[in-house]
């Protein structure tokens, strides 16, 4: 019986050991650290926008609407002012876990989900990481891998060059691997507030009952803070509708590719950012796109064929590194390419059933003192319009809608 009591205690030994040194890391303090800025957006259209919340996430210029008498409805100036940009976010920092450093990140804004409850606090990140000397591991909320950190455009209006950059936030699970100068990404994600479109409207439940998820891979070159390049793709499937009009079940899918290539070169004077994109039905990253029905294979039971409609952009972004004041300039272009297949039913997506292309050109100013940032934006926005598509699915007999938008904002950084 003692023989036996020794030989537990002996065996309890190194689970005691670990117990203690897990207590010891568990020890170590738990840090908290709260950041974020205040920000007022005051702004100034010469028409009528397509935007959300309110104004204030420009996409671009509504359409010529000529009334009886050849007026155009939407070629109306208009302001608002707003405060909802401004942001909250907590950082956490804290004991070891598994062998790698450990933080979370918490923010939160008053930009809401939707118009119907804009000033409400709004969930934007919610990530944990672990960090380990080459690897690091995140799951959570977080930017899309097609919006890259390290290269976006630094524009003053929140939109950050939608819809030609790339614009989400997705749960995910994200692991990249270093080596050198060298970073390799692999990304598997879903979507919850920005979500592809259909004819149920926008919803995250078309991935979904793909049952797997969007999958991204991308390397990226660093050297030091000077130079950033990289490529990368993603993959994804969605089921558009899971029953027929005629009451069949039914799992056609749309599968989709999209590509990007990225440079960022930092000089002492300026730095200069630029990134293409090729993109198929990606309405989730805010990119004017979709999908569309390309094949009716029984018109009795109602089962057709999609394809996805394929867009390309382009966008440089240059500014001044000056500490004190900051000039800076954004120009960027997209246009629809298209279905591959020929398309006979209805589209699905965002602008694509009426915008060929668009442009724009935004230079601005920055002023900095302490903690307040005064900014100065020109925002020039032309989407092309059509009011017919080939057979395609590309607008057609155009008709272009330029609006101007002067934007000032006011922000207060704290941390």
């Amino acid at each position: 019986m003692k023989k036996n009591i020794l030989l537990l205690f002996v065996f309890c030994i190194p689970f005691f050991v670990l117990a203690q040194e897990d207590t010891k890391k568990e020890e170590k303090p738990l840090k908290l650290k709260l950041t974020g800025f205040v920000k007022n957006d005051f702004f100034w259209d010469t028409r009528k926008t397509v935007a959300a919340r309110e104004g204030h996430f420009l996409l671009w210029p509504s359409a010529v609407s000529e009334d009886a008498d050849g007026n155009d409805i939407n070629a109306k100036s208009n302001f608002n002012f707003l405060s909802v940009q401004s942001r909250v976010t907590l950082g956490i920092t804290g004991p070891d876990a598994f062998g790698a450093k450990t933080s979370a990140k918490i923010e939160s804004d008053f930009f809401a989900q939707a118009n119907d409850n804009i000033n409400l606090l709004r969930l934007r990140h919610a990530y944990i990481k672990l960090n380990w000397t080459n690897t690091e591991l995140l799951t959570g909320q977080y930017w899309n891998p097609m919006f890259i950190t390290g290269c976006f455009p630094g524009t003053v209006s929140f939109n950050t060059g939608t819809p030609i950059q790339p614009f989400a936030r997705n749960p995910q699970i994200r692991l990249t691997q270093k080596a050198g100068n060298l970073k390799f990404m692999l990304v598997a994600a879903s979507q919850r507030d920005y979500t592809n479109r259909g004819a149920v409207g926008p919803t995250g439940e078309y991935l979904r009952n793909s049952a797997m998820p969007e999958i991204s891979a991308q390397i990226h070159f660093t050297k030091e803070k000077s130079f950033l390049t990289g490529v990368g793709g993603s993959f994804k499937k969605i089921i558009p509708q899971l029953v027929t009009g005629q009451g069949y079940a039914t799992s056609e899918a749309v599968t989709s590719f999209n590509g990007i290539a990225f440079l960022r070169i930092n000089t002492a004077p300026v730095t200069i950012k630029m990134e293409g994109i090729f993109g198929q039905n990606t309405p989730d990253v805010l990119n004017i796109s979709g999908f569309a029905v390309t094949d009716s294979t029984d018109k009795v039971k109602g089962f057709v064929k999609y394809s996805p409609l394929s867009n390309i952009s382009a966008w440089t972004d240059i500014h001044t590194n000056g500490k004190k004041i900051q000039f800076g300039i954004f120009a960027g272009y997209t246009k629809q390419l298209g279905s591959a297949e020929d398309v006979v039913g209805p589209i699905y997506g965002l602008g694509v059933n009426n915008i060929e292309s668009l442009y724009r050109v935004a230079p601005r100013i920055m002023f900095n003192s302490g903690k307040v940032r005064f900014a100065v934006e020109g925002e020039y926005t032309v989407a092309n319009y059509g009011t017919n598509t080939d057979i395609k699915g590309i607008p057609t007999d155009l008709k272009a809608a330029n609006n101007l938008r002067l934007l000032a904002s006011v922000y207060y950084f704290f941390k």
